[in-house]
C-alpha cells in the first residue's frame, strides 16, 4: 500500500477540514479499478470516512475496536492506552493473550481522550483509524481524518451497539461477511451461557461519580447487554428514568436521592474506581437502603480487568468474561435467597 510521507501528513494537518454531520453508519460500496478492494464510504456523526484500499496499518481509539480488528486478522499498529483494565503486561489480558497466541507484535500504546496527541497517531502512519465507540471530539476528528480515514460514533460519543461496532469495523476492513460471522458467533456463545433460572431475576447496572451520585445504565449499554444476554431481566424502572439521561453515557444520572427507584431490582451490578471509592459509596445510608445492597445481592468485582472485559462485548472479551461471570452472579443470587 502507498505510504504517505510525514511532511505530507503534517501539511495535511494544517488544513482546516469541514465535517458533514450524519446520523447513520450506512456504508456505500463501489468497485475500484485498481484493486480487489471495494471502496467503502461510511457516514458517522462527525463526518465521512472513505476507504479506498485494504487497510494494513490500523490505529484504534476508545474501546472494543482493537479486539474486533484482531479477530478479523489484523493486529493494529497502535492502540489507545487503558491502564485501568490492563494487567502486569501493560495490555488488556485478552488482547495480550490473543496477539501472543498468534505470534504477532504488540501494538504501540498512546494516551487518548482529552490527552490525545495527534502526532503520536501520525507517527504510526495509519491507513485507517477506528473510533466508533469513543469520545473523540469534532476538533480531534478533523485532525485525525487528515491523517487517515477515521470512523467515529454513529450519533453520540460512547454510544453504539456491540453489533453495529463489529459490523462497521468489518465493513471498513472489507470483511463484511466475516463481521457477520463474528456477531453470530458471539450471539451463539451468549445464548449457550444463558440460564433459564435467571429469567425471573431483575437487575439494575449502576455506577457512581462520587458521594451523593447514582447513575443507571440503559439496556443498550454494552455491560447491561452482556448481563441481559446471560438471561437476567433489566428492571423495567429504567424506562421511567429517561428524563435523567446524560448524553454520551447511555445512562440516567438520577442522584442518590432517588435510590429508592431501584427498590424492585433483585440484583445490583456495579463497579468502583478504587477501594477508597467503594468504602465511601457503600457507607452512605441511602445507598445501604437499596434492597439488593442491603441483602448483599450485589455483583461488584474488584478485578479491574474483569470489570473492563465485562463492559465490552466483542470477539475477545466475551469468552474471557463468560467463564468468570457466572460464579459472581450465583453468589449474589444466594444472598438474595437467604
Amino acid at each position: 500500500m502507498k505510504r504517505r510521507t510525514r511532511s505530507h501528513l503534517l501539511a495535511g494537518l494544517a488544513v482546516a477540514l469541514t465535517a458533514a454531520s450524519a446520523c447513520s453508519t450506512t456504508p456505500e460500496s463501489t468497485q475500484t479499478s485498481s484493486s480487489d478492494f471495494d471502496t467503502v464510504t461510511i457516514e458517522h456523526a462527525l463526518g465521512e470516512a472513505v476507504i479506498t484500499e485494504k487497510p494494513e496499518r490500523i490505529v484504534t481509539l476508545g474501546q472494543g475496536s482493537t479486539e474486533t480488528a484482531i479477530a478479523l486478522g489484523t493486529i493494529p499498529v497502535g492502540i489507545e492506552q487503558y491502564p485501568w483494565g490492563s494487567d502486569e503486561t501493560g495490555y488488556m489480558p485478552w488482547i495480550h493473550e490473543a496477539i501472543h497466541s498468534q505470534g504477532g507484535d504488540l501494538p504501540e500504546q498512546f494516551l487518548g481522550g482529552s490527552e490525545l496527541e495527534i502526532e503520536d497517531v501520525l507517527d504510526l502512519d495509519p491507513d485507517l483509524i477506528l473510533a466508533p465507540w469513543s469520545g473523540i471530539t469534532q476538533a480531534q476528528y478533523d485532525l485525525l481524518s487528515g491523517i487517515a480515514p477515521t470512523i467515529a460514533y454513529p450519533q453520540l460519543p460512547w454510544t453504539i451497539t456491540w453489533q453495529d461496532q463489529i459490523e462497521v469495523i468489518a465493513q471498513a476492513m472489507g470483511q463484511e461477511d466475516d463481521g457477520t460471522q463474528l456477531v453470530e458467533d458471539i450471539e451463539t456463545q451468549l445464548a449457550a451461557a444463558a440460564r433459564d433460572e435467571y429469567a425471573d431475576i431483575t437487575f439494575s447496572y449502576i455506577y457512581n461519580d462520587g458521594p451523593g451520585t447514582l447513575g443507571v445504565f440503559f439496556p443498550s449499554e454494552q455491560r447491561v447487554a452482556m448481563v441481559s444476554a446471560l438471561g437476567l431481566t433489566v428492571d423495567p424502572v429504567i424506562e421511567t428514568l429517561r428524563d435523567y439521561e446524560v448524553e454520551g453515557t447511555d445512562s440516567a444520572h438520577i442522584g442518590l436521592e432517588n435510590a429508592d427507584q431501584l427498590a424492585d431490582s433483585d440484583l445490583i451490578f456495579t463497579f468502583y474506581s478504587s477501594q477508597d471509592n467503594r468504602t465511601e459509596i457503600e457507607s452512605q445510608p441511602l445507598y445501604q437502603q437499596i434492597p439488593a445492597v442491603a441483602n448483599g445481592a450485589v455483583v461488584a468485582p474488584s478485578d479491574q480487568s474483569f470489570v473492563t472485559a465485562s463492559s465490552i462485548i466483542n470477539p475477545l472479551t466475551v469468552p474471557w468474561t463468560l467463564e468468570r461471570f457466572a460464579p459472581l452472579i450465583d453468589e449474589a443470587i444466594e444472598n438474595l435467597e437467604q
